[in-house]
């Protein structure tokens, strides 16, 4: 077996498990080296040389998790918490109006995460701030959390695969236009640049049935949580949330708005949470010198999150050092001959295995470009559906990656009480609602244009 499919296989199969999304990518990676022919020390030479690549995204999603646990001493979650429940009404509000804010609710979700890729393009940064305090009023709606990481993980993923600006303009542009033209200009292939948008039009409307069908069945009904202090859930031992007061909720709004700021001005997330936190220190949220707790708590809060990146970047560089890769895509397509619909379907399926194991479609791009884009050539696909399979084959497995910030993301915030399980309420809804249409909607994108 290709060490790729068995390293992806192995990790997948130990976190849905309920193993450790940490030990299982550790061990995932040291049997993909060691079946894809490196020793043991080249396997951990090449994992340690990924770990460090993770190192500086553990750090932004620490200072994050920081950022968060001051913000909820400033009583604004409180105070946003308090707004939302009164949406109810009275304790006997009727069924259909209980509906109403669940749809509020998770549209305002979706809006906020659809807007952190392009008009405000925060990524994940906002999900620490936003989502806990949130969490009381799923519980009192009894809101499936299910639903709330599949709108969260649409919108982190549907813009940057169809809309050119901010992380999509990363995506569709800097990434995915420039590597097929790359890959293509020996053999007379040009992709413009109105192109790219236009042919992954079919696969995010895959991604857009997924949603509505997570959203009004598969996770309509009602599902109970424990009515924890979920306000508290941030805060470190020994400290409660300072009641909601004007000059916490200025001061709050003020480090939202300049850590967003200069995030987008640097690119630097780490260098916002930290503003941020000065500025609700010299609000007088906390004294300087809890500065220690804070990042403890904010560190308990998202090391897991943060370990299991750092550990997906080391995984990738294993893969990436084994050469396995390449063996698996000229593997796959040994297999149909000349068949164009069953080499659009496996281009579709190396992609998803590929991702899924590196977590990032980013960063898959330029890993198939180069095998794709000649390949598509020589099977007649149009510029429009070589465009289809790169790009699509890329995004899949983002959205039901276990190493995925898509899936990482949503966990940060739902799992803040310790009610909502990674792989089996971010991942695998995630995998099922969004994967499946992606290959549906890819494969007959590429055999239609």
């Amino acid at each position: 077996m290709n060490a790729v499919i068995l390293a992806v296989l192995v990790m997948v199969a130990l976190s849905l498990a309920r193993v450790s999304v940490v030990f299982a990518l550790v061990v995932g990676a040291l049997v993909g080296g060691l079946v894809g022919g490196l020793s043991l020390e080249q396997t951990l030479d090449a994992f340690n040389t990924g770990v460090g690549g993770g190192a500086q995204v553990a750090l932004a999603y620490a200072t994050l998790g920081a950022f968060a646990v001051a913000i909820s001493r400033s009583g604004l979650p409180d105070m946003l918490a308090n707004r939302l429940i009164t949406l109810l009404g009275k304790e006997e509000a009727t069924v259909a109006q209980q509906t109403r804010v669940k749809m509020l609710l998770l549209t305002a979700v979706l809006l906020v995460a659809i807007s952190s890729q392009n008009a405000i393009p925060v990524h994940i940064a906002f999900i620490p701030v936003l989502i806990p305090p949130l969490l009381t009023v799923m519980n009192r709606l009894k809101l499936d959390r299910r639903a709330v990481a599949c709108a969260l993980t649409f919108g982190l993923t549907a813009p940057y695969m169809l809309l050119p600006v901010g992380f999509g303009a990363i995506f569709l542009n800097d990434i995915l236009l420039a590597n097929l033209n790359s890959a293509g200009e020996p053999l007379g292939l040009e992709i413009t640049r109105g192109m790219v948008p236009m042919a992954m039009a079919i696969p995010v409307g895959g991604m857009a049935l997924g949603l509505i069908v997570a959203l009004f069945w598969s996770y309509r009904r009602p599902r109970e949580y424990q009515a924890e202090d979920i306000a508290n859930a941030n805060v470190s031992e020994g400290h409660t949330p300072a009641a909601p007061h004007m000059l916490g909720l200025v001061m709050s709004g003020i480090a939202i708005v300049a850590a967003l700021g200069l995030q987008l001005y640097s690119g630097s997330m780490i260098l916002g949470g930290l503003v941020g936190i000065g500025l609700l220190s010299m609000g007088g949220i906390f004294k300087w010198r809890e500065a220690d707790d804070l990042f403890t708590s904010g560190m308990r809060m998202m090391a897991l999150i943060g370990f299991i990146m750092i550990s997906a970047a080391g995984f990738a560089e294993v893969m990436k050092t084994t050469g396995e890769i390449d063996a698996l895509v000229s593997g796959a397509f040994s297999l149909f001959g000349d068949n164009r619909g069953l080499a659009a379907l496996v281009m579709l399926l190396v992609g998803l295995f590929i991702t899924l194991g590196i977590g990032s479609s980013f960063s898959t791009i330029p890993i198939i470009a180069a095998i794709f884009v000649p390949l598509a050539v020589q099977f007649g696909f149009s510029p429009m559906a070589t465009v289809v399979l790169v790009g699509t084959a890329a995004a899949l497995g983002d959205a039901g990656s276990p190493a995925s910030d898509s899936t990482l993301g949503p966990t940060s915030g739902l799992n803040v009480d310790r009610q909502h399980d990674h792989m089996w309420d971010s991942v695998v809804p995630t995998f099922l609602h969004y994967n499946i249409p992606l290959v549906g909607f890819g494969w007959l994108a590429a055999m239609m244009l």
